[in-house]
């Protein structure tokens, strides 16, 4: 019904920058919020950040003053500008789209496949 498919990660080193691109298609309704979450090794995959449909924005205190999400509704997209980055973003990254559907108007949760962010020197 929806489907994700995320873009950016990669490797950089401490004090560079990445840009995480995520998109929704599918039986697409509307689209609420759109977030990223990330997990690290052995860590709890946790929020770092969100945007409702009317562009208020929610961060993790970690990455606050360094991240920047912002959306564009009319491609159903969602970015994450990571600058200054430090070896403890590095994670998995996960796209999280709360929509509702055509068919039915329900409301789903739809995860995306996860995008390895590694900062290294």
């Amino acid at each position: 019904q929806v489907q994700l498919v995320e873009s950016g990660g990669g490797l950089v080193q401490p004090g560079g920058s990445l840009r995480l691109s995520c998109a929704a298609s599918g039986s697409i309704f509307s689209i609420n919020a759109m977030g990223w979450y990330r997990q690290a090794p052995g860590k709890q995959r946790e929020l770092v950040a969100d945007i409702t449909s009317g562009g208020s924005t929610n961060y993790a205190d970690s990455v606050k003053g360094r991240f920047t999400i912002s959306r564009d509704n009319a491609k159903n997209t969602v970015y994450l500008q990571m600058n200054t980055l430090k070896p403890e973003d590095t994670a998995v990254y996960y796209c999280n789209v709360r929509a509702r559907v055509e068919v039915d108007y329900r409301y789903v949760e739809v995860w995306g496949q996860g995008t390895l962010v590694t900062v290294s020197s």
